[in-house]
């Protein structure tokens, strides 16, 4: 469980001497967050991972914050009941506001199964000035299921796993992302040339 502590008391912002706008110029690119959200199994991290490598291999600066693998240091110490779940997702997108301050694409890759959550995420962003950009990897719970590399929904259906997304707990599909992705009717070559083409398109790279 999160521990309850208060705020933060007698602390100032310090502004750097080198702006957003100077930074981007100097590292000629922009920072944004692309935020992929869907069930397990959905193929959120196997879509990631590759844009990521796309990205890279063309040149810009690209960092794949995943869902798993934040939950073994900086959200180590957070479990799946909904108060922990809103306080992952809060860390990471302040993580992720922060590469992209600095420049860099921020993809992260988070079940995120509460709208409010991701809106809490985008508004962060918005404020900050700083492009967000919501990628729903949609499947239907049966093919996940079907999918179910990990053995998790095996687990779940047999109780062995509480407050499963999916099965025991709910999942609060996007509304209106910028990109929808059916990740069981497309190659995951065709999932990120979907990506790329948006932030072509936009001017994002």
């Amino acid at each position: 469980m999160a521990s309850n502590t208060s705020p933060s008391t007698n602390i100032t912002w310090h502004d750097g001497h080198v702006s957003r706008e100077e930074r981007a110029q100097l590292l000629k690119q922009k920072g944004l967050t692309i935020w992929f959200t869907g069930l397990s199994a959905s193929g959120k991290s196997t879509v990631a991972s590759a844009l990521e490598q796309h990205l890279l291999h063309k040149g810009v600066n690209a960092y794949r914050l995943d869902g798993d693998n934040i939950r073994f240091g900086l959200n180590k110490n957070l479990g799946f009941s909904p108060e922990d779940r809103t306080e992952n997702i809060r860390r990471i997108a302040e993580v992720s506001k922060l590469f992209a301050d600095s420049s860099a694409i921020a993809i992260t890759s988070f079940i995120s199964p509460y709208r409010s959550d991701r809106e809490s995420a985008r508004k962060l962003h918005n404020e900050a000035g700083l492009p967000f950009v919501e990628v729903f990897a949609d499947v239907p719970v049966s093919v996940a299921e079907e999918r179910d590399p990990k053995g998790l929904y095996k687990k779940a259906r047999a109780g062995e796993i509480k407050e499963f997304t999916g099965i025991s707990a709910p999942y609060e599909a996007p509304e209106s992302p910028e990109i929808h992705i059916r990740t069981d009717q497309k190659t995951i070559a065709e999932a990120v040339e979907q990506i790329v083409s948006f932030l072509a398109q936009n001017k994002y790279i």
